[in-house]
């Protein structure tokens, strides 16, 4: 794909983008705006590159699901750096940060990080699980299992069966 269709994708794909990048960093909106900005980069930049074993969609997600990763992995590294006392605080998941008295956000972040991505990937982006399985780069199995178990963990969280 040449520049000006790279473009186009990322355009045609922005806003969808950059609500899987606030998934990916934890709602934290200028850390999602940091690592959307790197993924354009990595693409139009070619080091990121599509190779047409998925949707151009697919293939996007899981350029942003890495480069966040890629960005939490470094922020946690700087904070290790800098922080003499890091060893002796226990770290927590971006996920953890303030919810609101939203319910079903309020749940979402008491999933596993797996589950909480394959359900955002299928209920929020409109993924198949086959194309979730390729973002989060986990067998399609792999994916069900954690779509189901999320599900169910969601559905008694929501009836509040678990604390």
């Amino acid at each position: 794909m040449d520049k000006p269709d790279l473009r186009c994708v990322l355009e045609q794909h922005h806003a969808a983008s950059f609500g899987w990048a606030l998934a990916c960093c934890g709602r934290d909106r200028e850390e999602a705006e940091d690592v959307l900005q790197a993924s354009y980069l990595k693409i139009l930049e070619g080091r990121a590159r599509f190779d047409g074993r998925s949707s151009v969609k697919t293939w996007l997600f899981g350029v942003i699901r890495r480069t966040a990763a890629e960005e939490r992995r470094r922020r946690l590294f700087r904070r290790r750096m800098h922080d003499s006392h890091a060893a002796q605080a226990p770290l927590t998941d971006s996920g953890d940060a303030a919810l609101g008295d939203d319910p079903l956000v309020t749940a979402l972040a008491l999933l596993a990080p797996r589950q909480r991505e394959v359900l955002h990937l299928v209920f929020y982006q409109g993924l198949t699980i086959e194309d979730a399985a390729a973002v989060m780069r986990v067998s399609v199995g792999t994916a069900r299992t954690h779509y189901e178990r999320g599900k169910q963990r969601l559905r008694r969280h929501l009836r509040h069966d678990v604390p």
